[in-house]
């Protein structure tokens, strides 16, 4: 295998290797003294560092390859995921300021403070399971085909290497590393993908080109919109039920949230929030439309630009019209997307362990005991994540790791349900929550098993009757609605059957159990810049979303 990088795209690469060396060097000298330096880098991270890291954290390689993919093959559609930047502000807005009030780790112990430890354990374990079965082996599988691809090496080499070296720095400097390294990673990776929007729209011929030559061949290749019976990106579905999975990963997600509660106050978690929201737009310019432009580049010089099959689009447009140099600064970028998903989800594993489970079930350990316990989880995950991928290379292009990516539109309806009906409603009791939850768990059990037994007849176009087909067959999207509604109803239902929770134990973590004082603090924690700003991203939203109509 021969590697498309030459010998400055190395020295670039060594380059910024040595820089992300420095950083984390420069973090593990600042010595964790406690949890909440290893955890929460002692709550004391400025707003920049914090957008970036939202940013980076959200990023993986399967997000860089596969959307640029998505956006060579079916155009914008995808691009509603990536408009979600208005429900991260929705966290600095909503969510943040009942969480730091709470002064929890975690989200589940966030659960246990508002309804019971019932709740904490369930969200605990399914998290953990979750994180590893999910974002761990995909982070690790599409990581280690994007750097043997790159760099020219066997791809257990490349997946190996980069767990094991993302994995010893988030080990050692716990979460100010995770943190710091990201922003490094999150300017490198914008820089380099930039620059591979600009010379793919240039090739082309400009904007009005691309659309001229795309829309001639696929009209619908600018349509966000697709009809409500598209199979694969209904509006309804892209609308309604990626709001509610976004509100899950956005809001209630350690992997995401844990970024804000790194801030030692309420505006400064917000404004990274904001910042956060921000560069969640850029995707779509640096990551979908170069899929888009590689599309296009294929009908106007096909002898040029091939490309086999769509998840090879970003690739092909790296080899092709980078000059050498910028080459290695793109690789860096685009492993620099890897590592830094992989160093989140590391880190949000280990504090899930060590707060949720381990400090649970050992209360008197002390706070060098629990950092130890702390470094060993995140040890033990790397370890896991190897194992696992001999599997994902096995199942990775098969139908597995379809359910995998579709997984979490099941996983988010009770959850995104739980978290947000217990902050807005405070009537709303731990029996409900339990209940909630576990409901959505059988629910998401069905709806899996179903698809894996049906899937023989839903590739074979065979139509069936019965009430377990029609269930595996409903578009990912529209389950996602159908679970929402059903886990509001089944959540209010409980609720107003049971007992009212004691006001008293929950005071500060749902709006109507909001102090005098709390509320004071609450309009004292944002500016008019704050506003502003926050507007305006709604107002650019609103505009892309109508651009994109066809």
């Amino acid at each position: 295998m021969e590697s498309v990088l030459e010998r400055p795209d190395w020295i670039v690469l060594g380059i910024y290797f040595l820089a992300l060396i420095g950083v984390a060097v420069w973090v593990v000298s600042q010595k964790n003294k406690n949890t909440e330096d290893y955890f929460l880098a002692g709550r004391n991270v400025g707003w920049f560092v914090i957008g970036a890291s939202i940013f980076a954290s959200n990023i993986g390689s399967e997000h860089v390859v596969g959307l640029a993919g998505t956006g060579f093959e079916t155009g914008t559609p995808m691009a509603h995921y990536e408009l979600h930047a208005w429900i991260v502000l929705l966290l600095g807005w909503l969510f943040l300021p009942f969480y730091i009030r709470s002064g929890a780790f975690t989200m589940p112990e966030f659960l246990e403070k508002r309804f019971d430890s019932r709740s904490r354990w369930f969200l605990s374990i399914f998290s953990l399971v979750a994180y590893v079965l999910t974002k761990v082996s995909v982070t690790i599988y599409a990581g280690g085909i994007v750097v043997s691809e790159l760099l020219g090496i066997p791809f257990w080499y490349g997946a190996i290497g980069v767990v094991i070296f993302t994995g010893i720095y988030t080990v050692v400097g716990g979460m100010k590393a995770v943190i710091y390294t990201e922003t490094l990673q999150t300017v490198i990776l914008i820089l380099g993908s930039l620059v591979i929007t600009y010379l793919g729209l240039k090739e082309v011929g400009g904007w009005g080109q691309l659309h001229e030559t795309v829309t001639s061949v696929s009209p619908d290749h600018f349509n966000m919109w697709r009809p409500m019976s598209d199979p694969d990106f209904p509006w309804t579905g892209l609308l309604f039920g990626g709001t509610i999975v976004g509100i899950w990963y956005w809001c209630t997600d350690q992997y995401i949230v844990q970024r804000t509660l790194a801030a030692n106050n309420i505006k400064i978690g917000r404004r990274g929030a904001i910042f956060g929201a921000y560069l969640k737009l850029m995707p779509i310019l640096i990551f979908l439309i170069p899929g888009i432009i590689a599309f296009a580049l294929t009908i106007q010089n096909p002898e040029v630009f091939s490309v086999d099959r769509a998840d090879r689009a970003f690739p092909m447009l790296v080899k092709t019209l980078l000059p050498v140099g910028l080459k290695g600064l793109v690789a860096g970028g685009l492993m620099a997307a890897l590592m830094s998903s992989l160093a989140s989800v590391f880190n949000s594993c280990s504090t899930i362990f060590t707060i949720d489970i381990y400090k649970k079930l050992r209360p008197e350990k002390s706070e060098r005991e629990l950092l130890t316990i702390g470094k060993i989880a995140t040890g033990i995950i790397v370890v896991l994540g190897i194992i696992w991928i001999p599997i994902m290379d096995k199942i990775g292009g098969g139908v597995m790791y379809q359910y995998l990516q579709n997984v979490q539109s099941y996983i988010a309806p009770p959850v995104t349900t739980v978290f947000l009906l217990g902050i807005i409603w405070k009537r709303v009791n731990s029996k409900a929550a339990i209940t909630t939850l576990l409901a959505g768990l059988v629910l998401l059990i069905l709806r899996l098993g179903s698809e894996i037994y049906y899937q023989p007849e839903i590739a074979a176009g065979t139509e069936l009757s019965g009430f377990l087909f029609a269930f595996a067959t409903v578009n990912f999207a529209h389950m996602a609605i159908f679970m929402f509604l059903f886990s509001v109803a089944l959540c209010i239902a409980v609720t107003l059957a049971t007992a009212p929770p004691n006001y008293t134990t929950i005071k500060g973590l749902s709006f109507g159990t909001l102090s005098p004082e709390d509320r004071i603090n609450s309009k004292g924690s944002y500016s008019t810049i704050d506003i502003v700003l926050s507007v305006l991203l709604v107002v650019i939203v609103i505009g892309i979303l109508s651009y994109f109509t066809g």
